[in-house]
């Protein structure tokens, strides 16, 4: 099959790597001349522009969209719809928000413009293991798409989930899931990490807990080679940035009465992470030090 992939970052461009590999045929677009220059090394054919893109592309065309989530997708989207005519079909593989997609395709249905929604799980290392898709969207357009789906998912890592926004919401609460398992081992291991009298060896935890341990996940062998070593994790500083899924997946629980504590909590802990002389801790101390005359500590000291 024939695809137009737009964005040839790590992950677009990996995912047009993996189709053609599988024998498929991709034309990609990327604002980066580098990044284009990159790309036409793993076979991808590069276009300049949207319209060149377009142009090369097979009716019924099939693009999908792996750019950042919120005005790039949509403006990229728009400028596309321009371009396209009936029975092609947008695919959206970014993190866009569900409800985003949903309105997308209500846009592009009067142009008779097909659109999916494809929640993309796999990161940089999809290339060779494959990549988990939650794939919303009316089901004559998936079906079109479907060796596209099938060759870029390892076996059992595809599913057509529901109609266009399931796909997006799939993969927010996916990645909700993701912060709370996250913070679990973090936490683990940052207590394990305390208790100095053991001297634990952290790695070697990590690397047995793999085995038969029931907390095993491939977030855990990611844990186990963050903590190798030589991957100098005690010079990385604890800041950590969240995507918006995991605000996206409280803020759905909290409309929907769903209890969501982990995630919630998980998401949090990310914001205090971003602010190490945050108020509310000064306030804590000061409250201990009023009412129990705890020591406070100075700025500094």
């Amino acid at each position: 099959m024939q695809l137009g992939m737009i964005g040839l970052g790590k992950m677009g461009a990996n995912m047009a790597t993996r189709l053609i590999r599988a024998g498929h045929s991709v034309v990609g677009y990327d604002a980066s001349e580098d990044a284009r220059n990159t790309a036409a090394e793993s076979g991808i054919q590069p276009a300049v522009s949207l319209q060149q893109l377009v142009a090369r592309l097979d009716v019924p065309r099939a693009v999908w969209v792996m750019v950042p989530a919120g005005e790039p997708t949509e403006s990229t989207i728009q400028s596309l719809a321009a371009l396209l005519a009936r029975d092609d079909i947008i695919i959206d593989g970014g993190n866009s928000n569900y409800k985003e997609a949903i309105r997308t395709a209500a846009s592009l249905e009067p142009a008779g413009i097909g659109f999916i929604d494809a929640g993309t799980s796999g990161g940089i290392w999809g290339l060779t293991e494959g990549y988990c898709l939650m794939v919303g969207g009316d089901k004559r357009y998936v079906s079109t798409c479907e060796p596209i789906f099938r060759s870029l998912a390892p076996e059992g890592g595809y599913s057509h989930v529901g109609p266009v926004g399931a796909g997006h919401f799939v993969k927010m609460v996916h990645n909700g899931i993701e912060y709370g398992i996250m913070q679990a081992y973090a936490e683990g291991f940052a207590l394990m990490d305390a208790a100095e009298e053991f001297s634990l060896d952290l790695h070697n935890i990590a690397a047995i807990w793999r085995y038969g341990s029931v907390v095993r996940s491939w977030l855990l062998d990611l844990t186990e080679r963050a903590l190798r070593p030589e991957s100098g994790i005690a010079n990385i500083e604890g800041y950590v940035v969240d995507s918006g899924e995991g605000r996206w997946t409280v803020e759905e629980a909290v409309a929907r009465g769903v209890a969501a504590p982990v995630i919630a909590s998980s998401l949090f802990s990310r914001f205090s992470s971003r602010d190490p002389d945050a108020f509310a801790n000064k306030l804590l101390a000061a409250l201990r030090n009023q009412f129990g005359g705890h020591a406070v500590k100075a700025e500094g000291s």
